[in-house]
């Protein structure tokens, strides 16, 4: 790092903010462009590389990289980052880049956890379709990594999340490997004959992203490509680790990693393909039960927006499957007898009907992010977090927002299921809601 914080650099057009990172090659740093008020990245190579006797070989790699980043974003596609310049200061060459305003796909799921299913495959669909877009153009990437994902979120519109493609570093052409020397890719997401060969074709990028999928589903790193090669280690499938996972994606993420690039998807429209079909199985839900419930009237109310009327509708249900519709609340010990398959039922509509913003999964992972204790401090930050306290107090049921403009994980309203007078929300309440969110966890949702 060889500049400081409220630096200016190339005659005052730059000011650095701060530093966001960076790897052996290069480091870049947040900057804001003086004159047209714009938050950018500047990435440049660092201090050891520039004191290296192959110096000049890493700034014509260097260079390169804005040559490739230029040319895959002529279209200025959505899902790749966008270059704007390349410049020299004081010796050290510079790229400026498009600002992302979000996090690493690596960063999101360490925070958040594993995804649902449908969000996971928003965001690899993303990332596949820019990279048909690269490979047209005669451009592999060869690290598309969860760290290469950047997640771009505008907090004032839900389910906003845009994947976009970074880090062209050690992207190269469709040709034989050059004589330059170095070692590619990531070994938790590459496969063996890049790492060990340097063997460069589209099926590396196949991998490459199916291995991201398999991150971003399972919240764990795939078996290294070489144990699995050499050392006979087997690949965990990811329905393994969530049974609730559709088998289609499975398979999707299976061939995508399979060893032999032979036997993966040739291309990326092919591999996109099987995604494709994995969501044309996800519109067609099972719904099934197994205390014989049908949720047909659930998935109409779902599909049409009706969210309120939907909230009612999954109260009404959750009470029918544990035999307390006389009652008209769950207590403890009926919680955890409820069917993990009609909770996953449930959940898989709210989930795919929301595009990922509503769920019972997806209130269990904020609650996990909001530390996943049973204490009245973790309550209070999970109402926050979910939209069921204002001013530090608790909402009404009357007072709820049943659109896709409230917060992520605002609905299914779990208050339906606990029926209470206003205002009574003390530990018995605590007790039932913590309760639900680690039977729900106990479920895998």
């Amino acid at each position: 790092m060889f500049w400081q914080n409220g630096q200016l650099i190339y005659n005052g057009k730059y000011k650095i903010e701060k530093p966001l990172g960076g790897g052996g090659f290069a480091v870049t740093y947040q900057a804001m462009h003086t004159k047209l008020n714009r938050r950018v990245v500047i990435k440049t190579p660092n201090i050891s590389v520039q004191r290296d006797p192959d110096y000049p070989k890493y700034v014509e790699r260097f260079k390169k990289e804005a040559q490739i980043l230029a040319m895959c974003c002529t279209d200025s596609h959505p899902h790749i980052v966008q270059v704007f310049d390349f410049f020299e200061e004081e010796g050290h060459y510079c790229l400026e880049m498009q600002y992302i305003a979000g996090e690493s796909l690596w960063k999101y799921v360490q925070r958040q956890g594993a995804l649902p299913e449908a969000e996971a495959v928003k965001y690899i669909r993303q990332m596949g379709l820019a990279l048909v877009e690269v490979h047209k153009k005669g451009v592999l990437h060869l690290d598309v990594t969860p760290s290469n994902i950047m997640l771009n979120f505008n907090s004032g519109i839900p389910n906003s999340g845009k994947a976009v493609l970074i880090d062209f570093g050690i992207a190269g052409d469709m040709s034989p490997p050059s004589t330059f020397s170095r070692s590619f890719g990531n070994r938790a997401f590459a496969p063996y004959e890049l790492i060990h060969k340097g063997i460069r074709d589209p099926t590396v990028d196949v991998y490459c992203l199916a291995g991201s999928l398999y991150y971003a589903i399972t919240g764990q790193r795939p078996t290294n490509s070489f144990n699995r090669k050499y050392e006979q280690e087997e690949l965990v499938p990811t329905k393994q680790l969530i049974p609730s996972l559709s088998d289609a994606v499975n398979q999707a993420i299976l061939q995508g990693m399979a060893l032999e690039a032979k036997n993966r998807p040739q291309t990326m429209e092919e591999w996109l393909n099987l995604l494709s079909s994995s969501q044309a199985n996800l519109t067609e839900l099972a719904l099934t039960s197994d205390v014989g419930v049908d949720y047909q009237n659930l998935e109409n109310l779902l599909k049409a927006g009706k969210w309120k009327a939907a909230d009612e509708e999954t109260a009404r249900l959750v009470l029918k499957v544990a035999k307390r519709e006389q009652q008209d609340w769950l207590d403890y010990e009926s919680i955890q007898k409820f069917p993990c398959t009609d909770l996953r039922t449930i959940d898989e509509l709210w989930v795919k009907y929301s595009n990922g913003h509503f769920g019972f999964s997806v209130q269990k992972r904020i609650w996990l992010e909001c530390g996943g204790k049973e204490d009245y401090e973790t309550e209070c930050r999970l109402g926050d977090r979910v939209g069921w306290r204002k001013n530090d107090s608790w909402l009404s049921l009357k007072n709820y927002h049943f659109s896709l403009n409230a917060s992520q994980g605002h609905l299914p309203s779990l208050r339906y299921y606990y029926k209470m007078e206003d205002g009574r929300f003390g530990w018995l309440w605590r007790r039932w809601l913590f309760g639900f969110l680690s039977y729900i966890h106990t479920c895998k949702l």
